[in-house]
């Protein structure tokens, strides 16, 4: 079975590559150094600072495949220049029709999903409601409050 792709914008493809570096040269580097001191210090069957030094490598390591995998089954999305619907990638901005407050969010995929941000995943209740939709359009979104309506003001 084929593993399902997952969607970055180049800025998030980005950052993965940067962190997955970090974590291949820095930190494997600084959990060696912890090996070595925790061995220097003699008998490793109760050894504790040993132990935590292996578990942490075992977690780095852990991270850094999970790293490699989705930037292996990644695609880069690029947002439509001139689209007048929603798609992933896009910027959009939206008025809460109840509130009468604007906002605006890029859409991408949920691997990247930042709210605080106003990076909203495309898997999102919001972020799934706008999707195929243009300026103009009332959208309904499920949520713990109840049934909102968010008017798209704006495509980008």
């Amino acid at each position: 079975m084929a593993e399902k792709k997952i969607l970055l914008t180049q800025d998030g493809y980005d950052k993965l590559v940067e962190k997955l570096d970090y974590m291949k040269s820095v930190r494997r580097i600084e959990i060696s150094e912890r090996l070595k001191a925790a061995i220097a210090l003699g008998d490793l069957s109760e050894n504790s600072e040993y132990d935590d030094a292996k578990n942490e490598q075992g977690r780095l390591e852990g991270e850094i495949s999970e790293l490699e995998a989705k930037l292996r089954n990644s695609d880069i999305i690029q947002a439509q220049v001139g689209a007048d619907t929603v798609v992933i990638g896009s910027t959009v901005t939206v008025r809460d029709v109840e509130l009468d407050e604007v906002e605006t969010y890029m859409i991408v995929g949920s691997t990247e999903a930042d709210p605080d941000n106003n990076k909203i995943s495309d898997e999102s209740p919001l972020g799934a409601a706008l999707l195929g939709k243009g300026a103009g359009t009332i959208v309904k979104v499920e949520a713990p409050a109840g049934l909102l309506d968010f008017e798209i003001l704006e495509v980008k």
